[in-house]
């Protein structure tokens, strides 16, 4: 068996290849993060083995630095390994008493590691393309974030401009009342509105929903209005809409790219009623490898939503909080999915009904669903069953 040691850093890597018998087949040599670096690297492993099947390659996991090698070793067909640096810490003192670290040291701690035959997983296809996931599900994250704050400042500078118009509306975060905005961005520019431009902007952009009598309640509300006539708040109004509009177009584009990938993995969590594209890719692509986790309660605990424990001498916690450590992106996935379950799901809607007949909070009611969720997802994953209601 040959193991491959790599330590990797912004612009070089430094590799380290011996065989099962630690005879040392190259020293530690350092590679440049290039092509011609990978396929420099690439020819010293084939050298000493042209059965990949005997080939062992490991590295730290650092991030965003070690992607683009990583997709290079898989795609060669190489057994790799994605090690933990405090693993890595942790083996090399054990090696040791004393205090050296160096990268060349750590490419060769990794191989040693590999040849002990530590508890490791290799790194599949499957998971470097869940990256390609995760990334987008934490981008789209960001930019639901980013649009939310905005919409909150578009209700803010609208109750300064025109606060009536609250009250007239199902929402002030629809597509009419955006398009009437930004032509009129204020209750003073919607007063003085040429009523046949009002009409005719509102009748296409509700399609048809708002015609002349909603125009003209629009327009006498505004001439009516306590809203201040600031120049400078229209300008920002209509500026923050813009970027609004602009923003959901880009969600909307990575969230047909989150279908698309979903489609191709075919995951059975899209059979429980509830969960959308979205939020199933957020929990597949945060949790990853099912296999790492043993049972539901690590995938909680993961998601940092298993609850605290406090004791000290007589002293116990009688109220325990969630710990809110781990991904929080998982938490947030897992809170909003189990919500939308309780509400289309038969089962769950009773089962969040029973809680809250037992006088929990609602938070604390949907947590315990959270919990029956994670394990139906944990099920359905394991089993490749697609949900089925009891």
């Amino acid at each position: 068996m040959i193991f491959v040691g790599i330590d990797v850093a912004k612009d070089k890597h430094d590799c380290f290849i011996c065989n099962s018998d630690g005879e040392v087949l190259f020293n530690a040599f350092t590679i440049q993060n290039t092509i011609e670096g990978f396929n420099f690297l690439y020819q010293r492993i084939e050298s000493v083995s042209k059965d990949f099947n005997k080939v062992k390659v490991g590295l730290e996991a650092t991030g965003h630095y070690s992607y683009n090698l990583l997709g290079y070793l898989l795609d060669k067909g190489l057994t790799t390994f994605v090690i933990n640096p405090l693993h890595t810490n942790l083996f090399r003192k054990s090696l040791s008493l004393r205090k050296t670290k160096t990268d060349k040291i750590d490419a060769h701690t990794i191989a040693m590691m590999l040849m002990s035959n530590v508890d490791l997983k290799s790194y599949s296809d499957i998971l470097y393309h869940n990256e390609e996931l995760k990334s987008l599900t934490r981008y789209r994250f960001y930019k639901v974030s980013e649009r939310a704050k905005l919409k909150t400042t578009v209700s803010r500078l609208v109750n300064i401009l025109f606060p009536e118009l609250e009250k007239l509306v199902p929402s002030l975060h629809i597509k009419s009342v955006y398009t009437m905005l930004s032509e009129f961005p204020s209750a003073h520019h919607i007063a003085e509105a040429h009523l046949t431009k009002l009409t005719n902007l509102l009748h296409t952009a509700s399609r048809g929903r708002y015609g002349k009598d909603t125009a003209i309640g629009f327009r006498e509300a505004a001439k009516n209005s306590i809203g201040s006539d600031m120049p400078a708040k229209s300008l920002e109004l209509k500026h923050t809409i813009k970027l609004i509009q602009e923003l959901t177009a880009e969600i909307e584009e990575i969230e047909a790219e989150i279908k698309h990938i979903m489609d191709n993995i075919n995951t059975p969590i899209l059979s429980i009623p509830g969960i959308s594209y979205t939020m199933g890719a957020m929990i597949v692509a945060e949790i990853g490898d099912f296999s790492k986790f043993s049972s539901p309660d690590k995938i909680l605990a993961y998601s940092g939503m298993s609850p605290s424990t406090y004791q000290s001498g007589q002293i116990t916690n009688s109220y325990s909080h969630m710990e809110k450590r781990g991904s929080r992106y998982l938490r947030y996935a897992l809170y909003n999915a189990a919500k939308y379950v309780c509400h289309w799901d038969e089962t769950f809607k009773n089962y969040l009904a029973k809680k809250r007949t037992e006088g929990k909070h609602y938070n604390v009611a949907i947590s315990h669903a959270v919990k029956k969720l994670v394990r139906v997802i944990y099920h359905l994953q394991k089993t490749g069953q697609s949900y089925q209601a009891v």
